[in-house]
């Protein structure tokens, strides 16, 4: 709202304020009483296969259909090098398995020797071709004739004048075998996706090939590992938990579709894939192991989701005798992730390539029941949890009544009350602005509250300026209610910005084959969570909220409009170690605005402080892949900060400020 809308005063209900008028907003930090604690775990990710997030995505594989199964008549990503050429071809065969996991490879048949035979993988919109750059691959294949059979593997540009890397294979065997080459670029070479990657069969004969690999570095060198660049962002978040392995895609369009965590595991040779709810099949690179892995690069904590019997075409399970397998994959599942050398399934984990158990403190069962209207999932969450507890007592347990904006379904569980309940909101950047004091009220004496997958919604392929202002007002509430938001997490985290791959708009990272970039909404995350504190600083406005936090919403809509309350939103916490205090501060509104701040119950204040601040110059601003860092916080060091201090915080602005105490 501008200044001067209503004459009058300004008032702040629990961190969110109204302006009424030009008067300076006062806000006193009450320091002399400790406050709720910050949950460690505040802030955290939430990702599936959606919009290319792993395969083309996170997931380091450059090939795409590296297995042959993304299409059942055709070789999906794969094409002849001169397609009119009748001297050669390519297709599908079904007659050659490798095992129960590579049933479906390609042929190529070379009636005589021609230098140009030979078949290309486009990748995943292009190979990202870099200077001195090591690429690793292999691929399974076998050879028909007498001899040896030389053949060659390369990157090259699209229209094949220019090979930046290549590499000699003689396949020398008639039976199924595992070949590994090495591709290096020159250090001259300009960064490209125009690229193929290529397997040249000049010589006459029968060839077969699956499971066709390439990689380039991983994060932390890890073989069949993550991407460098989108890995790094991800740190600079500073996460606290992954919740695997996402939403939908836990679940599936129909039971054969679930995240099939089995199946997941082991050798690349022995993982199928299966078709993912979002249009595309998943290649399952990126397995319960890489999962918990990518936990401890990160030094995450993983939150484990288990299939919980219902699906997305609302098929499902009664409790009782036939849901009990999937009880059991589930206690196999936590097995894997936490049992020791002793145990079955750590004895897997471990010829897997993990010895060390990993820690796991949170179970969630099953994924947005609340959709779930045959009221069953009551029954289905009671025998999880029963199981569950029963031979892992010290494990908490989240349930997904929630579902999507879906208020109230927590208590509708009547056998067994959940340690935690999982809520969604997807919501406009005013719906989040308006309800930022959504848990000011919550039941403490309830189950607590993990917000797992929330964003405000404006903004294509990534978030906007004005969808990142709504998120700041939205983590305020959160945080200065942390005692029962315990966890939460952005969502869709990613999304690969080519033409085609995107399923659902506004995700927080963007990327292509070559580059990745963060939203506003991203650098909104990077802020609250690197400056978070432990303990909650009790704030209050210029008039005392406790007298306006019992008006009902038609009592605050007299006179203003939805667009135009709240306009400005904050929260206080501190680290108790350190007396560093962080000052959250979120102007929504077009004008400055000049808050004079009073620190209650502090000994001393230092003179000098820091500044970080996210602003634009328009709401509808944004970052985009070519021009990622429009919009970016700025951090600067300040002066004159005192005991009572005045601070003017711009206008369209997310503000952090770090002040230090004794």
């Amino acid at each position: 709202m501008k200044k001067g809308f209503l004459i009058g005063t300004m008032i702040a209900i629990a961190g969110s304020t109204f302006c009424y008028g030009q008067k300076t907003m006062q806000i006193t930090l009450n320091l002399n009483k400790s406050g709720v604690k910050v949950s460690p775990t505040l802030y955290g990710l939430m990702t599936e296969e959606i919009n290319h997030s792993y395969d083309g995505g996170l997931y380091g594989e450059l090939i795409q259909n590296r297995i042959f199964k993304d299409n059942e008549k055709l070789p999906s990503a794969w094409s002849k090098l001169e397609e009119n050429n009748d001297n050669y071809s390519i297709g599908l065969n079904h007659q050659n398995a490798i095992n129960k996991a590579l049933t479906v490879c390609l042929k190529v048949n070379v009636r005589k020797e021609d230098k140009n035979a030979g078949f290309y993988n486009t990748g995943f919109w292009g190979i990202p071709v870099k200077p001195s750059t090591t690429y690793k691959g292999s691929f399974f294949a076998k050879a028909s004739g007498t001899g040896s059979s030389p053949i060659k593997v390369s990157i090259e540009s699209n229209d094949g004048k220019t090979i930046y890397a290549s590499a000699a294979i003689t396949l020398n065997s008639k039976d199924w075998k595992q070949y590994t080459y090495t591709l290096q670029t020159d250090d001259n070479i300009k960064e490209t996706a125009d690229t193929r990657f290529v397997i040249h069969t000049p010589q006459a004969g029968d060839y077969y090939f699956n499971l066709v690999s390439l990689f380039p570095p991983t994060y932390h060198h890890t073989p069949n590992g993550n991407r460098i660049d989108i890995m790094e962002m991800l740190k600079a978040m500073n996460p606290s938990f992954l919740r695997l392995p996402g939403g939908n895609y836990l679940e599936g369009d129909k039971f054969s579709d679930r995240f099939n965590w089995e199946k997941t595991i082991g050798d690349l040779s022995q993982r199928p894939g299966h078709m993912a709810p979002w249009t595309y099949r998943s290649s399952d690179g990126m397995g319960l192991l890489e999962y918990l892995e990518w936990c401890e690069d990160l030094n995450m904590e993983p939150v484990l989701a288990v299939f919980a019997g219902y699906t997305l075409n609302r098929d499902y399970l009664e409790a009782g005798p036939f849901l009990q397998p999937f009880v059991n994959s589930a206690l196999d599942e936590i097995e894997y992730v936490t049992g020791s050398l002793n145990t079955k399934w750590g004895k897997i984990r471990a010829k897997d390539g993990h010895p060390k158990p990993f820690k796991l403190k949170y179970v969630e069962i099953g994924n947005e029941d609340g959709f779930d209207r045959s009221g069953s999932y009551d029954g289905r969450y009671a025998q999880f949890y029963k199981a569950i507890k029963t031979k892992y007592p010290q494990l908490e347990i989240i349930a997904t009544i929630g579902g999507k904006d879906n208020l109230g379904m927590r208590e509708k569980l009547t056998l067994q009350r959940p340690d935690v309940v999982d809520e969604h909101y997807y919501r406009t950047a005013s719906e989040m602005e308006s309800d930022a004091n959504h848990y000011d009220d919550y039941n403490r004496n309830g189950p607590k509250v993990f917000v797992g997958e929330w964003a405000t919604r404006e903004g294509s392929p990534t978030p906007n300026f004005n969808a990142a202002l709504g998120d700041a007002a939205w983590m305020t509430g959160m945080e200065r209610n942390s005692d029962i938001v315990v966890m939460s997490s952005y969502a869709p985290l990613f999304v690969n910005v080519n033409p085609g791959a995107m399923q659902w708009r506004s995700d927080l990272i963007g990327y292509n084959t070559l580059r990745s970039y963060g939203s506003p909404s991203y650098y909104a995350q990077v802020m609250f969570s690197n400056n978070k504190g432990d303990e909650v600083i009790k704030t209050i406005g210029e008039n005392d909220p406790t007298q306006l936090q019992k008006l009902s919403k038609k009592e605050l809509d007299r006179g203003l409009t939805a667009k135009e309350i709240p306009a400005v939103f904050y929260d206080a916490t501190k680290d108790s170690k350190t007396g560093t205090i962080y000052l959250k501060f979120v102007n929504t509104q077009s004008t400055p605005e000049d808050v004079k701040i009073n620190l209650n119950g502090v000994k001393k204040v230092e003179p000098k402080g820091t500044l970080i601040v996210l602003k634009a110059a328009n709401k509808d601003d944004t970052n985009s892949i070519d021009n990622p860092t429009k919009i970016v916080p700025v951090k600067e060091s300040i002066e004159g900060i005192s005991k009572v201090f005045t601070r003017t915080f711009p206008a369209n602005s997310i503000s952090v400020l770090q002040i230090e105490t004794k």
